[in-house]
């Protein structure tokens, strides 16, 4: 049995994600903005351990959530799930003065990746937008850019690939990947996805536990259980490196490796 957290999982594929582990006989526990959608997290996966609250879209909030994770104690598996999609309107600003959709689908994956306990596993969900992104660091709030909501997220996409890609280089300890889940019925995904929900999440489940040689494999990105390419900035340490400095620049909390602190 496994110990696995799952951060969104409320509802979507987070949700399904963990009715799968708990269903494989799993000891899973759920995350959400806040207490109220906890508590409808635990009602929708019977057999879930706990739920925590926190607010990803906050510095402050992700910190005190890193606390709780910690508090819970080590995790076999930490699925970072959680995030906001690519219809936002308008370029919109967190409490802290950061464009609201990199600080939740990268940031916040960031923070609570250099805050919390090492698991023996990461998985992080990109998309198969990852492909569309810029991995330019020189706009990431959104300042100067008109905005675009499409574009914004598949950067987010491509920096959460970038992230599972760095930690898989600098933290060889732990099996670190990166998952496009495909394009599914889901609130975010939409009526018109041409996928099921259930083999989305299949992929996020069989990182989380499964022994095959493959699944612990670490630095890949799956498609469906197969590795899939991704944009050429994944694999760039530059990239890499780059990302990590802005983020601690913008947290100030730094994502160690095995000698040394990042910047």
């Amino acid at each position: 049995m496994s110990k696995v957290l799952i951060t969104g999982s409320a509802d979507g594929l987070g949700r399904e994600a963990a009715q799968q582990l708990v269903q494989g006989g799993h000891e899973v526990v759920l995350h959400a903005r806040d207490e109220a959608r906890a508590q409808q997290a635990l009602a929708g996966v019977p057999g879930a351990a706990a739920a925590l609250p926190g607010d990803l879209s906050s510095i402050t909030s992700t910190r005190a959530l890193a606390d709780l994770i910690n508090a819970a104690g080590v995790f076999d598996a930490i699925i970072h799930n959680a995030g906001i999609g690519y219809r936002e309107p308008a370029r919109r600003e967190t409490e802290d003065g950061l464009e609201r959709v990199f600080q939740t689908n990268a940031l916040a994956p960031y923070l609570l990746t250099a805050l919390v306990s090492r698991p023996a596993r990461l998985i992080y969900l990109s998309s198969g937008l990852q492909s569309s992104g810029d991995p330019g660091l020189a706009d990431l709030q959104w300042e100067r850019r008109r905005w675009d909501g499409y574009q914004a997220y598949s950067d987010s996409k491509l920096f959460d690939a970038v992230l599972a890609a760095a930690v898989a280089r600098r933290w060889p300890d732990v099996v670190s990947s990166s998952v496009d889940p495909g394009w599914v019925r889901t609130k975010m995904g939409g009526r018109a996805a041409p996928g099921e929900i259930g083999p989305g999440a299949e992929t996020q489940v069989w990182l989380a536990t499964s022994s095959d040689p493959l699944a612990r494999q670490s630095g890949h990105h799956f498609y469906h259980r197969r590795p899939r390419e991704t944009h050429p900035a994944v694999g760039d340490p530059v990239v890499q490196d780059g990302l990590l400095a802005a983020c601690y620049g913008l947290t100030g909390d730094v994502l160690t490796d095995s000698t040394r602190t990042v910047p």
